[in-house]
């Protein structure tokens, strides 16, 4: 559960209290668990709701984005195959607060546009322009992540 506290979290210190008031949450309301599914897919979503929660009290959420400024080009399979799975996580930890609770939400959670806002307080059309804008933030720090590996393997 730390785990899914940090994805969301600016730093280790948030993640921690939030998982700790998702332990809080899930000890006061264990009565309401219908055994409906997983009891860890239970928690998992204590977890999430207290790291929406904590975020729409600390965040402002700003107007829509215009899309058309966000084209879809995709990764090359060269750039994907020179990063690791741990170098994608941290690249996706410095995202802007807003974008990486979307595109957490979006990608990780599996939640729908409309999920998120509701979930976010926010339009259907900022949470897409918030998703597009993360995938350009992450495809250019990739690229850069990528461009400063393949530089130093040259000068190597």
């Amino acid at each position: 559960m730390f785990g899914v506290c940090l994805r969301y979290a600016k730093d280790r210190t948030e993640a921690e209290d939030n998982l700790q008031e998702g332990f809080i949450k899930i000890f006061l309301n264990i009565k309401s668990f219908r055994h409906e599914g997983s009891f860890e897919g239970w928690m998992r979503r204590i977890m999430v709701n207290v790291s929406l929660e904590k975020f729409r009290k600390e965040q402002m959420m700003y107007p829509v984005e215009d899309l058309a400024r966000h084209h879809d080009s995709k990764l090359s399979d060269d750039i994907l195959a020179e990063i690791s799975a741990q170098e994608l996580l941290l690249v996706i930890q410095e995202l802007p607060p807003r974008y990486k609770m979307v595109f957490n939400l979006f990608v990780m959670e599996g939640m729908s546009h409309d999920e998120i806002s509701r979930e976010m307080n926010i339009s259907v059309g900022t949470s897409k322009s918030n998703l597009a804008r993360s995938r350009d933030i992450l495809k250019n720090k990739v690229k850069k992540l990528y461009g400063e590996a393949k530089k130093n393997n040259n000068t190597a």
